[in-house]
């Protein structure tokens, strides 16, 4: 199948994007390890990804309240004193005439950040992290809505080009939307349309906070990944909801995670003759794992809600790329480790290459998510090294984050 369908423009609400690719939101590592500020080497690195075409670019979730940081050197937008460092950053980006959206995030009771007193709807241990949680107080709950619209007009100060509210991965929202992390039986739980109140209050209050016509998306948990908790059917019924509130578009993504490779499948695509020639010793008997694994929730978001529909998961083919988007399944492909290993890779396809990435989804990346800034480790192949030293070495039990270098 022809991939010149990834290379025609397309819209966004107000915004048009040069091609139909999306560079998703991804945890870089890269601010200041304390204050959430932007740094060189960051900056440098989304001027990269805007220089090499890349449709859209979506920031690394951004965090909105200092309860809601996730971890060490991520970006922060919770505060006017970030305004620089982001008005740096969107500048960058339009000087290749990129276009960026800012990922608006509060991880509840996911956060990982040592002495941060994480917040969450109910007291339920997160299944991810196994934080202990205390519910939260109406007054919390007020809080963090203000701090979203807060952070959407710092967004528009900044210069991007629209706000992409993270409400997926067993963040915030996502833990008002399911079942199993929203216990309440007030005004914000207690049954599937009171669940649907927090993200409800979050779009309306972001809208309200940016100008009309300003593009607001949101990446959706559509489906827990624990037992009991949110199903396909009631996460697309929501979706009409947000839509109906002023969502200009939907990104499909896991809800509730127990593990990381809920939302980043490993060695998708990869056979044995893949598995060769990046050294996955373990993977040449193995059979190729599945592109585009968020697909189906694609289809059933579709085919009840009139929106545009952005799908992330595991696309590592162009092949795959193009059936997805010529099928109408979904208007835009979303990607974030293929870009990190290929800054470059739009500008091939653009340029016309086909055929498969050349990430393997081996998730190296992601495990060093707090511990490293954001890079491939496995070219330079010398990377794998030092990726086994530091684990030998005890490195992933110390919470620290490996400066930046500037």
């Amino acid at each position: 199948m022809s991939s010149d369908i990834l290379t025609r423009a397309g819209s966004i609400g107000s915004a048009t994007l040069r091609n139909r690719m999306i560079r998703a939101g991804t945890s870089e590592s890269m601010a200041e390890p304390d204050s959430g500020v932007m740094t060189e080497p960051l900056l440098a690195l989304y001027e990269q990804l805007a220089a090499n075409r890349v449709g859209g670019i979506i920031t690394g979730h951004l965090y909105a309240h200092p309860r809601g940081r996730y971890a060490r050197g991520q970006t922060g937008i919770h505060d006017d004193e970030m305004l620089p460092g982001l008005s740096e950053l969107t500048g960058r980006v339009h000087r290749h005439s990129g276009i960026i959206f800012a990922q608006l995030a509060h991880a509840g009771s996911q956060s990982r950040v040592p002495g941060n007193d994480p917040l969450a709807p109910s007291p339920v241990p997160n299944p991810l992290t196994g934080n202990d949680m205390e519910e939260a107080s109406e007054a919390e709950i007020e809080e963090a809505i203000t701090a979203f619209a807060a952070a959407a007009r710092r967004a528009v100060a900044a210069g991007f080009d629209g706000v992409h509210i993270h409400g997926a991965n067993g963040y915030l929202i996502t833990e008002f939307t399911s079942p199993v992390t929203n216990r309440r039986d007030d005004g914000w739980g207690g049954s599937a349309e009171k669940r649907d109140e927090f993200p409800l209050a979050v779009v309306r209050a972001v809208r309200e906070a940016v100008p009309a016509g300003f593009p607001v998306t949101m990446k959706m948990g559509m489906v827990d990944a624990v037992d009991g908790g949110l199903a396909i059917e009631e996460s697309v019924r929501r979706a009409g909801v947000l839509v109906g509130a002023g969502l200009d578009a939907v990104e499909v993504s896991c809800g509730l995670m127990q593990a990381p490779t809920d939302s980043a499948n490993t060695y998708v695509a990869v056979g044995p003759r893949r598995a060769a020639t990046d050294m996955l010793v373990h993977r040449l008997a193995s059979k190729p794992r599945p592109e585009a694994y968020f697909r189906p929730w694609a289809q059933a978001l579709r085919a009840q809600v009139d929106t545009t529909v952005i799908l992330v998961g595991g696309m590592r083919t162009t092949q795959t790329m193009a059936e997805v988007l010529e099928s109408g399944d979904a208007d835009f492909v979303a990607m974030a480790r293929p870009l990190i290993r290929e800054p470059d890779l739009v500008a091939q396809i653009e340029d016309g290459r086909e055929g498969q990435v050349d990430c393997t989804s081996c998730n190296l990346c992601l495990i060093h998510e707090g511990h490293h800034p954001l890079q491939c480790w496995r070219t330079p192949k010398v990377r794998l090294l030092q990726h086994a030293a530091y684990r030998l070495s005890g490195g992933f039990r110390r919470a620290e984050v490996i400066p930046t270098k500037h």
